[in-house]
């Protein structure tokens, strides 16, 4: 990917834990690389058509100076996350901000935060089988659509079927949706929580009747496991509530651990029965 630097902009701002850092303010030096595009650009000679540097440093001039934070983690955090909201030509970043004047009772050279941040792209499951099960799916995506952090890519058509486990219960009504975040997983599956959450889900029983049920299916090409959390969605090749949908927005998308794409899971998964 190309890439367009930004090396030694100093900015003086008033960012700290101190008093004499929030009133006197002091130094701060950012290093930025950001990953897009320069191809188009290069054939058109059109400055709209690339990334503009000169607005990338005027915007991070503004934040510095406009708002004051205590750490320098939430302020390197936080301006990564408002940069690739702002500029959408921006798929992916590294941004560094140094203190050269912090207040440390030693002589040293410079002391910075640097972090790696991009846009993830998600797919995500959701049924319901308890009251209203199509506005309570609708409404889950309208909210998360809401998000300044998700952008809604593609919907699935929603389709009807019968539960999956043994616990006798009302049929369900599930949907695929493509997505475009920043959170991490960990902070998209807190978001999904809160979501349930707000439809009334109650966890009472496993594979068990609910208002709204999301999930993780895919994160890019992301394989993890934790105790609350495993990427790809475990079971999934075996889900036809999962796959069809899937294969209704994007039956190329591959598992990133079976290589398979969605489309041949399902013609598995059709053979089968």
């Amino acid at each position: 990917m190309d890439k367009i630097i930004i090396k030694g902009l100093e900015i003086f701002a008033h960012h700290g834990v101190y008093d004499q850092e929030k009133t006197k303010g002091q130094r701060f030096i950012i290093n930025g690389e950001f990953n897009t595009d320069t191809i188009t650009a290069g054939m058109s000679d059109d400055i709209e058509d690339t990334l503009d540097y000169a607005k990338i440093c005027d915007y991070i001039k503004d934040y510095m100076v406009l708002n004051q934070v205590n750490l320098l983690e939430t302020l390197v955090n936080e301006l990564s996350r408002k940069l690739l909201l702002t500029f959408d030509k921006i798929s992916s970043l590294s941004l560094e901000i140094c203190k050269p004047d912090a207040p440390i009772p030693a002589k040293f050279e410079n002391v910075s935060i640097k972090v790696e941040r991009s846009r993830h792209t998600a797919y995500i499951s959701v049924g319901s089988n308890m009251g209203d099960r199509e506005d309570y799916i609708n409404n889950a995506i309208d909210n998360l659509s809401l998000d300044e952090n998700i952008k809604v890519l593609a919907v699935s058509d929603l389709i009807e079927t019968k539960p999956y486990g043994v616990v006798k219960q009302d049929d369900f009504i599930n949907a695929v949706f493509k997505i475009e975040t920043l959170y991490s997983p960990i902070e998209l599956l807190s978001r999904l929580h809160i979501e349930e959450s707000s439809a009334g889900r109650e966890r009472k029983i496993h594979w068990g009747p609910r208002t709204l049920d999301l999930d993780i299916i895919f994160y890019d090409s992301l394989i993890m496991s934790t105790d609350n959390l495993i990427i790809p969605h475990v079971d999934m090749q075996n889900r036809m509530f999962v796959l069809k949908p899937l294969c209704d927005i994007d039956p190329y998308v591959i598992h990133p651990r079976f290589n398979l794409t969605a489309k041949e899971m399902l013609c598995n998964l059709e053979a089968k029965e």
